[in-house]
């Protein structure tokens, strides 16, 4: 057999490289990654995360400790430029911090971000002070999400939840019932915040928008929306929504 002699040339990810560590169980957050965030000389690398059937308390505390390896499974030579943890309730009980400390153990990154903190982020950005949230989490998760934006001086106006727990039916709740829910708790607070990353939320957020005259954030934009201004890519993040449209990121 003839060795031809080849060249090298550089990374696919000529303008910046992301990680993505994804449940398992999730459907939505990696297509809704692939719109907001376009390819070309930004590479994507994807790798899944067990977090079992249910959302629970119990099994986040079981990603907790299979974070590092989740994260080992991205491509070793890649030099990436932010990894996201793909889960907002998660953040939340496991905290952000450690969060990032768990990634760092299996990859190397100079920034690793996740919903929670991207949400803080973009809250912080359009200057919100006041907040509604719609989870489809029970309460023993969607409580501790509250808390998380109140901890940090948010108030929290009202708050709404599907009460599921199971996360293949999660990605199937219908949007116009996440838009009707938002609706209905969004009146006293100066922005809503649509939480979970397996919610189909892209598509409804420029309606309720339009409708409520006010921002309508959701886990998968501000995620898709911090990676990119971590990266230094802004420009190439195409994303629904007056934290998009109004302001640079």
């Amino acid at each position: 057999m003839q060795h031809f002699p080849y060249d090298l040339t550089g990374p696919i990810g000529s303008r910046a490289t992301l990680g993505l560590i994804v449940l398992q169980v999730d459907e939505t957050l990696e297509q809704d990654m692939r719109r907001l965030l376009p390819g070309g000389d930004v590479a994507h690398h994807v790798t899944r995360i067990p977090s079992g059937d249910a959302l629970t308390p119990d099994t986040i505390a079981t990603m907790e400790g299979t974070l590092p390896a989740a994260a080992a499974l991205l491509p070793p030579a890649a030099a990436f430029d932010v990894i996201g943890y793909g889960c907002t309730s998660g953040t939340t009980l496991i905290g952000a911090d450690r969060v990032a400390d768990l990634v760092r153990q299996g990859a190397a990154s100079a920034h690793v971000t996740d919903p929670l903190s991207a949400a803080l982020a973009a809250l912080e950005s359009l200057g919100i002070q006041s907040l509604a949230i719609v989870s489809p989490y029970v309460d023993s998760v969607s409580a501790p999400v509250r808390d998380a934006f109140a901890a940090q001086g948010y108030e929290v106006r009202a708050t709404a939840s599907f009460g599921e727990e199971v996360e293949a039916r999660v990605a199937r709740i219908d949007p116009a019932s996440i838009r009707a829910a938002a609706l209905s708790v969004a009146d006293d607070a100066d922005a809503v915040f649509l939480s979970c990353t397996n919610l189909r939320t892209l598509d409804i957020i420029e309606d309720l928008e339009a409708v409520l005259g006010k921002p309508v954030l959701s886990s998968n934009q501000v995620l898709a929306w911090h990676m990119a201004k971590l990266a230094k890519i802004s420009e190439v993040c195409n994303g629904p929504g007056h934290l998009f449209q109004t302001l640079p990121v």
